[in-house]
């Protein structure tokens, strides 16, 4: 069945979270619905690498940055979520070598662009909740995404 998001809040308004429209579309898939994992990063992207370094079986990493303006993604790591199977990757922070990323068979939803790479300073946490742009997501809650927003729900809607 197809969906889209201004579908789903039309249908399941009152289980949907609806993402603050900060959120840029950066990966090569525009529209995405996943389980989600959950990171929360401290100007250090090594938790994330490690997560990518996973199998990722098709679900989706949200990420929490804490509004450090550096790039905890880039080429290199997103053609690492493409090679272990993670589908998506929202990011409540910045990225960078986006015309590469574009190319790539993964969805990435970011504030933005940033040439410089995070530091090594603090290790992140993961399977956290989080609080972000409007957003309270909980591992295992679901992502839905597309050219309208971004959508968090409890469980899988579709």
């Amino acid at each position: 069945m197809s969906w889209q998001t201004a579908d789903l809040c039309d249908l399941h308004r009152s289980l949907l979270q609806v993402a603050e429209p900060v959120f840029h579309s950066y990966g090569g898939l525009s529209r995405i619905k996943a389980s989600l994992v959950t990171v929360k990063l401290y100007e250090d992207n090594r938790a994330l690498r490690a997560l990518l370094s996973q199998p990722g079986e098709w679900r989706a990493i949200a990420v929490d940055v804490g509004g450090e303006y550096c790039a905890v993604l880039g080429d290199i790591m997103a053609g690492l979520a493409v090679e272990n199977g993670w589908k998506a990757l929202l990011i409540n922070g910045y990225i960078r070598d986006s015309a590469q990323i574009r190319t790539m068979p993964l969805g990435i939803w970011a504030l933005g662009t940033c040439p410089m790479k995070s530091a090594k300073v603090a290790d992140g946490t993961t399977q956290v909740p989080l609080a972000l742009c409007g957003l309270s997501i909980t591992p295992g809650d679901f992502l839905y995404a597309d050219e309208d927003g971004v959508l968090i729900a409890p469980h899988h809607l579709t």
